[in-house]
């Protein structure tokens, strides 16, 4: 594997690492029902993430555009770890809304 794969899987692994600690903060914040420190945790999340997946995109896009590159287990984790943290982080924007959800209900019977 060339230099600048192992750099792009390293920045993939590294955003998505990143992202992953904001999610799981925020996560954390939805348990203590905090739920605008959970929206801006999910914000960080989702920028860190978006980082991760325009390398990945780059990569995919210099292979089909001609780029040679070998199998990499590197590059493979990197994406696996990708996709795992986007499906976290995607399951936490749905437990937002939940909890959103019940608050307003909540709300609504205490009145």
């Amino acid at each position: 594997m060339n230099e600048e794969n192992v750099q792009s899987a390293m920045q993939i692994i590294l955003n998505a690492g990143d992202a992953r600690v904001d999610c799981k903060q925020a996560l954390d914040a939805i348990a203590e029902a905090n739920i605008s420190l959970a929206n801006e945790k999910l914000k960080d999340a989702q920028a860190k993430i978006t980082i991760a997946h325009k390398v990945q995109t780059d990569a995919i896009q210099g292979e089909t555009g001609g780029k040679k590159s070998e199998y990499s287990l590197l590059f493979a984790h990197a994406q696996d770890t990708l996709m795992t943290i986007y499906s976290e982080i995607n399951i936490a924007k749905q437990l937002v809304k939940i909890f959103e959800s019940y608050e307003a209900r909540i709300s609504a019977l205490e009145k």
